[in-house]
C-alpha cells in the first residue's frame, strides 16, 4: 500500500472512530417479559433518532411512575403493549428538533405526549405532532408531567356522570390518592362540596389538614363515615355523585348516602374486593353503578372538542394555582429502580408520585 493510500486509510479510520464517539445516544427502559418490574426492567441505549417530515424529536424532562404502569409491566393491566415494550404513559418534554413540514410546534416548545403506551420512560422519543400537546412553559414540571391521567380522570368523572352545580355534594373514597386530590381541588374551583373518605392511620390529623387545605369540605375515616350525621342534620345535601377507587365495604358505605337516581362511578379497586350493590339500592333508590377508564375515553375522543376544552381548563386551573400537582419525589433516571420499588410499596398508595428526572 502506498504512503498516500495508508495515510488516507488512517484518516478514514480516525473519522469513523470520531463519528462513533460523537454520535448521540438515547437511553430507554425496556421490558421483554411480564413480571416483577424491578427484575424485568432493563436500561438500554439506542442511537438517537431523527424526526420525519411531520414529527418532532422530544427530549424528556420528567415522567411519573404510576400504579397502572406497574400493573402493565406485571401483565395485570387490561392494556398490554406488544413486547418488548418501553413503559410509561405520561410525561413532559422539550422539542429538540421539528420535521420540515411541522408548523404548529417549534424547537424549544414544551409538549406532553397524548397517546397511551407511547413509552415515556426514555430520554428521547420521536412523535407525530398529532400525538403531542403543546403546553405553556409557565406550567409546572410536575403538573405538566402528570396532566393526562389523574387530573383528566377527575375532570371527566365530575363532568360526565351527574349534572353538578355549585352547592352540590360529591362523596369519594381513596380521597388522598392522586386522583382524589384532583377531585377535591376541581370541586373547590367549581363551588362543589366534597365528603372525602380515607383510611385511618397514625398521622390522620396531618392528612385531614392537608386535604382540607386543598379544599375538602369534610374528611372522614372509613370508621367515621359509617356513623356520620352530616347529612341527617342537613349540614350538607346528600351527594349527587359517588366516586369509588377502593371497592368492598368502603364503596358500600359511600353508596348508601347517595340521592335517589344518582351514580356511583368506579375507576379503581385498591382493596381488591368486589363492588357489591344491594338490591334495595337498585330497586328503590335507582342507584346507578357504572365504571370509568380514562384510557378508553381518550381513545374514543382523541380528536374531540371536549378533550381540547378539558386540557385548556385544567391547564388554566394549574397556571392559576387552583389545581396543584400531587405530592412528589423526583428520582434521577439512572436510579429508576428506586422509583419502581417505592411505587409498589405503601409509599405509592398515599397519593405521592415518584417522578423520573431526566435532567
Amino acid at each position: 500500500m502506498s504512503r498516500t493510500a495508508l495515510k488516507s486509510s488512517k484518516l478514514l479510520n480516525f473519522a469513523n472512530i470520531y463519528q462513533s464517539l460523537s454520535k448521540r445516544y438515547a437511553s430507554k427502559l425496556v421490558y421483554k417479559e411480564y413480571g416483577d418490574p424491578v427484575k424485568v426492567i432493563l436500561k438500554e441505549e439506542d442511537p438517537e433518532l431523527s424526526p420525519g417530515p411531520k414529527e418532532v424529536l422530544v427530549r424528556m424532562l420528567a415522567a411519573p411512575v404510576n400504579p397502572a404502569d406497574i400493573n402493565t409491566i406485571q401483565g395485570k393491566y387490561p392494556s398490554k403493549p406488544p413486547l418488548p415494550a418501553i413503559p410509561g404513559n405520561e410525561g413532559v418534554g422539550v422539542v429538540e428538533k421539528a420535521g420540515p413540514e411541522v408548523s404548529t410546534i417549534a424547537e424549544g416548545d414544551r409538549v406532553v405526549p397524548l397517546t397511551a403506551n407511547l413509552g415515556t420512560w426514555r430520554t428521547h422519543l420521536v412523535l407525530p405532532t398529532s400525538n403531542v400537546l403543546k403546553v405553556p412553559k409557565t406550567l409546572g414540571l410536575v403538573e405538566a408531567s402528570t396532566l393526562t391521567v389523574n387530573p383528566c380522570t377527575a375532570y371527566r368523572m365530575l363532568r360526565d356522570f351527574a349534572p353538578l352545580k355549585p352547592g352540590d355534594t360529591v362523596i369519594q373514597n381513596g380521597a388522598n390518592s392522586a386522583c382524589g386530590q384532583n377531585v377535591i381541588q376541581i370541586c373547590r374551583s367549581w363551588g362543589i362540596r366534597t365528603v372525602n373518605v380515607v383510611r385511618n392511620r397514625p398521622e390522620i390529623d396531618q392528612l385531614k389538614a392537608y386535604l382540607t387545605d386543598l379544599g375538602a369540605t369534610y374528611v372522614l375515616t372509613e370508621e367515621e363515615i359509617r356513623s356520620t350525621k352530616i347529612f341527617q342534620t342537613e349540614k350538607l345535601d346528600k351527594p349527587k355523585l359517588a366516586l369509588n377507587c377502593v371497592g368492598g365495604k368502603s364503596a358500600l358505605e359511600i353508596m348508601r348516602y347517595l340521592q335517589n337516581g344518582s351514580p356511583i362511578v368506579t375507576y379503581g379497586g385498591m382493596s381488591r374486593e368486589p363492588l357489591t350493590v344491594p338490591t334495595s339500592a337498585l330497586i328503590f333508590k335507582d342507584i346507578q353503578a357504572v365504571g370509568f377508564w380514562m384510557t378508553r375515553w381518550s381513545k374514543e375522543n382523541s380528536d374531540s372538542v371536549e378533550r381540547l376544552e378539558m386540557f385548556e381548563e385544567l391547564i388554566s386551573m394549574m397556571t392559576n394555582n387552583d389545581l396543584k400537582g400531587p405530592a412528589y419525589e423526583m428520582v434521577k433516571f439512572d436510579n429508576y429502580s428506586e422509583a419502581l420499588m417505592n411505587t409498589m410499596t405503601v409509599k405509592g398508595m398515599i397519593g405521592k408520585k415518584f417522578i423520573l428526572d431526566f435532567s
